[in-house]
């Protein structure tokens, strides 16, 4: 068995079609938005005997100063990690590869499922800690089981089964989720398919949420390149959720004539309980309606006649689709638009023969000062698996220099960081 450099096609021919994990942070065409957008070196490797691929892996290599680097497989490696042999032998071989690169140390996250529990609290039995003892017996070291977002990417999520039929995946959204969907339709909301064009509503909306939830997002060149990379190898896809605003008001008109009519019919002279009750009732209907359509007057005045509120991005790779970003607009927020939006691209994956539909991220800290607990909750009510993955291991090559570049450098920046801003505030203090 030898690691060797591998072209598009017979990578691509392995990680997408492997039987035991495929991850699109583990495509070619990922490693090749890294070096674009990222600055990242990929490699892709992978171990063959007799000119057979039976492993892989995607490695990014982040330059350092001083000719160091270090390197970071996302997802990865691809192959069975119950097979303590391959992995042994793939590990040493990628060790030594990146050894001769100068690489400080090597960081994977494999997607191994440590703990999934379905919607009905119901855990699912894994055989995590023997491939735990596997990965840790090839000399990696773990960093720890981490409860929110402090890794590279996301060791909790929610994920859909999308073999189950359409029927089964509704019926374990909450109650409240299957309301909001159907007012959204109800209301005249429509979820559609966007275009590289669409980009600059996509980039927009992701700012409104990044101003919201407290969050850095990308550049509008990011989101741009990566879009358009992916997509030309069929897999992002960008669902924008609008609403009519004139429909919307047809629609809201309609029931206020309905509501009046019924007002008129009513003989207020001689009124049963019932009736008075009855009246009242039509009367708050009435109120309510009056000012739903003068907000949407409204909104048609300031933002026009289609008004996109959601804008999100899958991916698809293999067998797999991820929710990788959703952007959300500020208003109109009870059309539940949003809820309509994750419907359709649930009911898509499934129609283009995707198995498996993944939240891409919540926390496993569930106390209710966690400010991302509301993120969580809103995932949960589509009934996924809550799935917590094993987390991030590291291979240390060269101790010293590890123990600079994740010890002392934070340190050092922390304490640079901590001085400006005493620097400034001093400043202002000295202008008042």
């Amino acid at each position: 068995m030898e690691l060797i450099e591998l072209e598009k096609e017979k990578y691509e021919d392995f990680v997408k079609n492997n039987k035991y994990k495929s991850h699109f942070l583990q495509s070619y065409t990922w490693g090749e938005f890294s070096k674009k957008e990222k600055k990242l070196n990929p490699y892709y490797v992978g171990l063959v005997d007799n000119d057979s691929v039976i492993a892989t892996a995607l490695l990014l290599e982040k330059k350092l100063p001083l000719g160091y680097s270090y390197f970071y497989c996302p997802r990865g490696f691809v192959l069975d990690f119950n097979d303590k042999k391959i992995l042994t032998i793939m590990t040493n071989e990628v060790v030594k590869y990146i050894k001769s690169k100068k690489a400080i140390f090597l960081k994977i996250d494999p997607d191994i499922i440590k703990q999934s529990i379905n919607y009905l609290g119901e855990k699912a039995e894994t055989n995590y800690k023997e491939i735990f003892k596997n990965i840790t017996g090839c000399g990696f070291k773990h960093l720890g089981f981490t409860k929110n977002f402090e890794t590279m990417q996301p060791r909790y999520t929610f994920r859909i089964d999308l073999k189950q039929s359409l029927e089964e995946i509704n019926e374990h959204f909450s109650k409240t989720t299957k309301q909001r969907i159907n007012k959204a339709k109800k209301i005249g909301c429509e979820v559609v398919i966007g275009t590289e064009e669409d980009i600059d509503e996509f980039y927009h909306l992701m700012t409104l949420t990044e101003d919201r939830k407290d969050f850095v997002s990308f550049s509008k060149k990011y989101y741009q390149t990566q879009y358009k990379m992916l997509s030309k190898e069929n897999m992002a896809t960008l669902f924008l959720g609008k609403v009519d605003t004139e429909k919307v008001i047809s629609n809201l008109s309609s029931d206020l004539e309905d509501v009046n009519k019924g007002i008129k019919s009513i003989d207020k002279e001689n009124l049963s309980k019932s009736g008075k009750n009855k009246l009242k009732e039509l009367e708050k209907r009435k109120e309510n309606l009056d000012k739903e359509i003068s907000k949407y007057k409204e909104y048609k005045e300031k933002y026009g006649k289609i008004i996109t509120l959601n804008a999100h991005m899958i991916i698809k790779y293999g067998n797999k689709a991820w929710v990788l970003y959703a952007g959300n607009h500020n208003i109109l927020t009870e059309s539940y638009a949003n809820y309509l939006t994750y419907y359709e691209h649930i009911k898509y994956c499934k129609e283009v023969g995707i198995e498996i539909y993944d939240q891409f991220g919540t926390i496993g800290d569930l106390s209710k000062n966690n400010p991302r607990l509301g993120l969580h909750e809103f995932k949960k009510k589509f009934g996924g698996d809550y799935v917590e993955f094993l987390g991030e291991f590291d291979y240390v090559c060269k101790p010293f220099m590890y123990f600079v570049f994740t010890k002392l450098v934070p340190f050092y920046r922390n304490i640079v960081r901590r001085k400006s801003k005493l620097e400034v505030e001093n400043e202002v203090n000295r202008n008042k």
